[in-house]
């Protein structure tokens, strides 16, 4: 233990240097030993995040784990950042759930099913990032207004909050939502709706109102659970020892919960049996077997997505694929314009957005929700020094190659697992510090949006945004011109 303890510190003290030298001249030079132990460390610190975000998708959490692989790797081969990583993140899930009525699909075709209609989503999601990326939007998407893209992160993020707490307060989530239905906001919930069919966010804003007004109904042992693992999560690195790599205290708190778990008998929501491949299953290129189940893409091309979910509209279904898409292309634009801005690592809008493509058909072809570039696991990879893409294709193969041995987390609490998807975005949630900032009519399309995305849903709140603020900058810039004359 102290050898490699010992070894990541010499390894981080040196990322530091390298890190260093890439704010004066650009991308780190390549070390293929550094990218594979960074892209180690991103395997074992992201595994329960892959299984929670997983569970917000709305089907079972082991999906995450087998599906995660695939899209990463191809992310690996297309972009050209040496430490951006993508995957399924808190806002694509959120997104993807509420585009496609997630519960209420499930209910009523089955998960089976559900992970087809995913999956097929992920596919369009794909085919319009490279589309996007072929007509120029790389660039535009860059010039998204500031206070449009503060106040729907916000309101994606109560979406996230939203998604995690039944699992959290509750044994099992199905009892906040009986809950919620028979008091009277279940009624609100039905008002709402009966107005705007697709106000999708008002029964997640009515299942945070109902937690938090009523802790009397919440289940003890895993309300405890979830409120020790989030504090240990928001609060433990401070704690730790400084050698122990960045996401540590997520596998830590992981780790202790499904200890406990397995020898106190827990009784609550787990993560469930999670099933492996037979032996002659699998992905073959030649004598490399690659243990991935590929599903069948023109079955994916005949999934009913737009009758059952876009009123069997196919150009709405686009339209909603292509706004995914764009907003989706906002978080790899921050990322990567922040690694650009602090360790001038130049960076190509287009290529970037093909790469999204590319690794949304992936994550179709492997019945994975839509993905994204990740702004956490990108710091981490950064942060552990890796130098080159090299690292997350290194992540995307250990998590390929080790499903097998995954059976090790099916104890686990869902109570644990929603805590680490609440540390992430309680804080801005209860404190959201850019959306207070803004200023004047800024300040009114930030909130505006906010509230729209949380009540509705993402892709009608950022649309409503953009109308927001261009109907706003028109009427100020009228304004202006009648006080000059």
């Amino acid at each position: 233990a102290f050898s490699f303890f010992h070894c990541t510190t010499t390894f981080n003290s040196s990322s530091s240097r390298s890190n260093k030298e890439a704010e004066s001249m650009g991308a780190p030079s390549f070390e293929p030993l550094r990218d594979i132990i960074s892209g180690a460390i991103m395997a074992a610190t992201s595994v329960p995040q892959l299984i929670a975000y997983a569970e917000t998708v709305g089907y079972a959490g082991y999906r995450g784990l087998s599906t995660a692989g695939p899209p990463l790797l191809a992310w690996g081969v297309a972009t050209g950042s040496p430490w951006m990583n993508a995957g399924v993140t808190s806002l694509t899930a959120v997104m993807a759930k509420t585009d496609l009525s997630g519960e209420a699909y499930v209910a009523e075709y089955g998960e089976e099913e559900y992970v087809k209609l995913v999956a097929a989503y992920s596919l369009y999601v794909g085919v319009a990032s490279i589309v996007m990326a072929l007509i120029g939007f790389g660039k535009l998407a860059q010039k998204a207004p500031t206070a449009v893209k503060t106040g729907f992160k916000w309101g994606c993020e109560l979406g996230v909050l939203s998604s995690a707490l039944p699992n959290g307060l509750y044994a099992f989530g199905s009892t906040l939502k009986a809950n919620v239905a028979t008091s009277v906001f279940g009624d609100v919930v039905k008002t709402v709706k009966g107005v705007v069919p697709g106000a999708t966010g008002v029964s997640g804003v009515c299942n945070i109102l109902y937690a938090v007004t009523n802790p009397q109904t919440w289940d003890v042992v895993a309300a405890l659970l979830f409120i020790s693992c989030t504090l240990f999560v928001m609060k433990g690195k401070a704690y730790l020892p400084k050698s122990l790599p960045p996401g540590s205290e997520v596998v830590l708190a992981t780790a202790a919960a499904t200890a406990f778990s397995v020898f106190y008998g827990y009784e609550g929501g787990m993560v469930g049996e999670i099933p492996t491949l037979d032996s002659d299953a699998g992905l073959s290129i030649g004598p490399i077997k690659i243990p991935i189940e590929v599903m069948d893409i023109k079955g994916l091309l005949n999934v009913p997505i737009a009758e059952r979910c876009f009123g069997g509209s196919m150009v709405k279904l686009f339209i909603t694929a292509a706004i995914f898409s764009a907003i989706n292309f906002l978080s790899i634009v921050g990322i990567a314009s922040g690694f650009e801005s602090d360790n001038n690592v130049k960076w190509a809008a287009p290529r970037e957005l093909i790469a999204q493509g590319v690794s949304n058909i992936a994550a179709g072809a492997v019945g994975s929700a839509p993905v994204s570039g990740s702004m956490s696991r990108s710091l981490v990879s950064r942060m552990t020094g890796a130098t080159s893409k090299l690292a997350c294709i290194i992540t995307a193969l250990l998590w390929i190659y080790m499903m097998p041995y995954m059976s090790v987390m099916s104890p686990t609490p869902k109570a644990a697992l929603s805590a680490v998807i609440v540390s992430a975005v309680v804080k801005n949630v209860v404190m959201p510090k850019k959306l207070l900032a803004l200023k004047g009519t800024d300040f009114i399309v930030g909130v505006g949006t906010a509230a729209t995305t949380a009540i509705t849903s993402p892709t009608l709140g950022f649309g409503a945004g953009m109308i927001m603020y261009i109907v706003i900058s028109v009427a100020a810039g009228k304004d202006s011109k009648k006080k000059v004359a």
